[in-house]
């Protein structure tokens, strides 16, 4: 089977790129099962947040261990090719057609990653240190149900199987080890939390300033804390869904509104701050300027954290409004890697043990198939061999046929025992999947047809 990663995040796609390739739960559903139901790959798994949108693939066949580098040697890696074009190429497919771009195009904008630093970078997406605001929590929910959503999908024909299974299991499990072991989640700051701090620069103290949240999904009620947390007692959350709106409001200490008043609303607020799930942007200059007829005659923060964004870009130029998007949230990941260097040493150890434990049991799959594809390829030579020999020796009694029969076992036994140690060896020492390609080259051993099935 084949390990790869492939799709973009904040550090190769602006947000107006980014956005483009913004899947919903149907999306994804039915992208994954278009995948997995053409040939070559078995399993998928979708990740679409704001900042990343990422397919995690299972192709038919392995080929080297080594990591998203490919120098491999020349065998393996054409082996590799051979899964990893059609793979990587239905993929870009499926992501160019939701962006609307043409592939080569889409394909500019994506990384590719293979094998062991495939498992390496999901460990380091779930631990946020791949993430705009390192230390951020909220990426290993994110991950946790784009996995889950992945393993309900398909029915009879599963989209995850027994490696992503495995792959997303240790992922959440390391991502655990890291917050427990370190201090990357102490204090860590999520994006609506950086959107305060950026808040703090404009206003300093944000006690007394009044806030509107829109949205209702995680993202604002992350915002709506956040805002609680500094101070900010009038509080206004406005939603599409008012029930939502009013659920949102009750958790975090807040007034719900329709968003019909958000004329109204605009109009009396200092800071905005929004992450709905709408296709098309919510705030216009148009409604802005409706709701500030002479102007903003203070400050106006709006910071927003959607994707597709909900505020037009030219909202920004507006006399006092202050516009802030999820890439402008750079300014103050600095400080924040800062204040969490000391623990990025330790964490990236946790990934790299876990990593490595990882793909021993990924490449340990790959032993006993071919073990026993040995002895039975030997097995089949030596019935063969010995029954020719046999019949040129009609006057052999029972026992001595059965020595002969002893003899040929014991030597087949005798020459396979090294290579068998070898190749299990091969699997803890890192060297699995190079050792087993290498034993399938050189006794001629085609894998089986339902290698890696689920």
């Amino acid at each position: 089977m084949a390990l790869a990663v492939i799709g973009l995040s904040h550090r190769t796609a602006p947000v107006e790129v980014r956005e483009r390739f913004v899947f919903n739960d149907s999306e994804a559903a039915a992208g994954l099962l278009q995948l997995t139901g053409s040939g070559g790959i078995r399993e998928a798994v979708l990740l679409s947040t704001c900042n990343r949108t990422e397919l995690y693939l299972v192709g038919d066949r392995s080929g080297g261990e080594n990591g998203g580098s490919g120098n491999g040697s020349a065998a393996t890696n054409r082996a590799w090719a051979a899964v990893e074009d059609p793979m990587f190429q239905a993929a870009e497919r499926m992501l160019a057609e939701r962006a609307g771009m043409p592939v080569s195009e889409a394909a500019s904008h994506m990384y590719r990653i293979r094998r062991l630093e495939a498992a390496r970078h999901l460990f380091r997406v779930v631990t946020s240190l791949d993430s705009m605001v390192v230390g951020e929590a909220q990426i290993q929910g994110q991950v946790r149900r784009a996995y889950e959503s992945a393993a309900a999908l398909g029915g009879d024909r599963r989209v995850v199987g027994p490696v992503l299974s495995r792959l997303f299991e240790s992922a959440l499990r390391v991502g655990g080890r890291v917050r427990s072991e370190t201090a990357l989640g102490v204090g860590a700051a999520s994006v609506p939390g950086a959107a305060i701090e950026l808040a703090k620069k404009i206003f300093g103290t944000l006690r007394g300033r009044r806030a509107l949240v829109l949205g209702a999904g995680e993202m604002s009620a992350l915002a709506a804390e956040c805002l609680a947390a500094e101070g900010v007692e009038n509080i206004v959350v406005a939603n599409r869904t008012e029930q939502r709106a009013h659920e949102l409001a009750g958790r975090a200490g807040a007034a719900a509104a329709p968003y019909s008043a958000l004329p109204e609303l605009l109009a009396k607020t200092d800071i905005v701050a929004t992450a709905t799930s709408a296709p098309h942007a919510v705030i216009t200059r148009d409604l802005v300027q409706r709701a500030l007829p002479g102007g903003a005659n203070r400050p106006l923060l709006i910071v927003d954290i959607a994707l597709p964004r909900d505020v037009e870009p030219s909202v920004g130029e507006l006399e006092n409004v202050f516009l802030y998007d999820i890439d402008d949230l750079n300014q103050i990941v600095d400080a924040n890697l800062e204040k969490r260097r000391a623990a990025i040493d330790p964490a990236e150890r946790i990934i790299t043990d876990e990593a490595t434990a990882f793909w021993n049991w990924y490449t340990s799959r790959e032993v006993v198939p071919v073990i026993r594809a040995l002895r039975d390829r030997a097995e089949s030579v030596r019935q063969m061999e010995l029954e020719k020999t046999l019949k040129q020796f009609e006057g052999l009694t029972p026992e001595q046929r059965e020595a002969i029969d002893v003899l040929t076992r014991q030597l087949l036994n005798k020459v396979l025992h090294p290579p068998t140690v070898r190749l299990r060896e091969a699997v803890n020492n890192g060297r699995g999947v190079a050792i087993v390609d290498a034993a399938r080259y050189l006794f001629d051993l085609d894998p089986p047809p339902d290698e890696g099935g689920k």
